[in-house]
């Protein structure tokens, strides 16, 4: 047998053990219920069951990565509903487990046969209880997490900050940015949450426009249905961009490396068809009222987890010396805590924009409390952050990819307003 069907084996019977050991809970909990009542939850849960372990085996023979979009989003509804299932089984298991090391000490103990049968009378509250625990922990993050699907991915929020300069030209004071970031285009199932945020954008009358990388998952076909769409984005001092690491295809297998060659080719040619100005490792100038500020925009660097490094700052930064004030569009924001925020020659960039980390698409932020799995990985991970006279803006990104939704951290559209201090 080949390793790799070896484990779809190995995975198979666990998927199986699972649901067959929460079958036993629900079979627990119902046991009082009306006969009618017990047989629809029971063809209910034997129903969800057998869907769960179906997808399963579709997966093993029909990779995931092919599937329609709609296909991937109902089995990701699975996939939640089976991890909840584990999570909830861990109650009967620790009870199972108790249970078996009392049974052996009995068994090997004298007098056990007395304290079997006082054991047996309180077994089936004992059992139901641990069952409603399973059930418990099984069905409220099931409910949050499809919720986070169905609604959350789509709740965006408009994160406003005022950053306050004091080498900020006097025409630049109010200067209005919208920072986008993280698109993950190839996630949506259609046009319409893109068109809801876009029209959000607008709203905000920004003067400029940032996209800070990550405009597909894994290839440019994933753009070619929001095409369009792209180019409701316009501001009165243009639409700017940069690249996150997903859009390069370095996660996909091509057939050649032409194939993959091409695809790059082609996402710049998308930034280029929606109007707006892809920045490869340079600067620009932005001019207002005869006073100008520099916009510079690399390629990916990650300084984190191995991600790679394709940005060349030393490229984008040389020949700015002349301009008072500069901000920097850099997809990681652990480059600005390896380079730019390190290296003094890069002391005087005084706002940079990332994004990348999603905030993990889940956590927990309300007043007092700022919370994400992430934040063990990254440094800076969502919000505002400041060293010394540096700022770092990490935007919670627009949409999602891996789980098709977010809990806690929304997705983002953040308005920064430049202030002469």
């Amino acid at each position: 047998m080949k390793p790799s069907y070896l484990v779809i084996f190995i995975v198979f019977i666990v998927i199986v053990f699972f649901e067959l050991y929460f079958i036993q809970a629900v079979k627990t909990i119902s046991i009082d219920y009306s006969p009618n009542k017990r047989k629809y939850l029971l063809w209910f849960t034997y129903s969800l069951a057998f869907c769960s372990i179906l997808l399963f085996a579709i997966a093993a023979f029909y990779p995931p990565p092919e599937w329609s979009s709609t296909m991937r989003f109902i089995s990701a509804i699975f996939l939640i509903l089976l991890l909840c299932k584990i999570l909830g089984s861990v109650f009967l298991l620790m009870d199972d487990l108790v249970r078996l090391v009392r049974w052996i000490i009995l068994k090997f103990s004298p007098g056990h046969s007395t304290a079997s049968s006082v054991d047996s009378t309180n077994h089936i509250s004992r059992l139901k209880f641990f069952s409603y625990l399973a059930l418990t922990f099984s069905v409220i993050p099931a409910v949050s997490f499809i919720y986070g699907m169905i609604r959350g991915a789509y709740k965006y929020r408009v994160h406003k900050v005022k950053i306050n300069f004091p080498n900020l030209p006097e025409a630049f004071d109010g200067f209005k940015i919208v920072q986008l970031s993280d698109m993950h285009c190839g996630s949506f199932m259609s046009t319409d949450p893109l068109v809801k945020a876009f029209n959000i954008v607008m709203e905000q009358k920004a003067d400029i426009i940032f996209f800070t990388g990550d405009l597909v998952n894994n290839e440019t076909t994933e753009a070619e249905p929001h095409l369009e769409t792209f180019k409701m984005l316009k501001a009165p001092f243009g639409v700017y961009s940069s690249l996150g690491n997903h859009d390069y295809g370095d996660y996909k297998q091509w057939e050649t490396a032409e194939d993959k060659a091409r695809n790059f080719e082609d996402i710049k040619k998308v930034h280029a068809n929606s109007g707006w100005r892809l920045l490869m490792n340079e600067h620009v100038p932005i001019e207002k009222d005869g006073q100008k500020i520099a916009l510079l925009g690399i390629e990916n660097w990650g300084g984190n987890l191995r991600f790679p490094r394709y940005g060349k700052l030393e490229n984008a930064h040389a020949g700015t010396e002349g301009y008072p004030f500069k901000i920097l569009l850099s997809h990681d924001p652990s480059h600005w805590d390896v380079e730019v925020s390190q290296e003094k020659i890069y002391n005087d960039i005084d706002l940079t924009l990332s994004g990348h980390t999603h905030g993990m698409q889940f956590g927990i932020e309300i007043p007092g409390i700022k919370w994400s799995p992430i934040q063990y990985l990254y440094k800076h991970w969502a919000g505002l952050y400041k060293q010394d006279n540096q700022y770092l803006y990490v935007n919670r990104g627009l949409g999602f990819l891996g789980y098709p939704g977010r809990l806690g951290i929304w997705p983002e559209i953040t308005v920064i307003e430049l202030k002469k201090a």
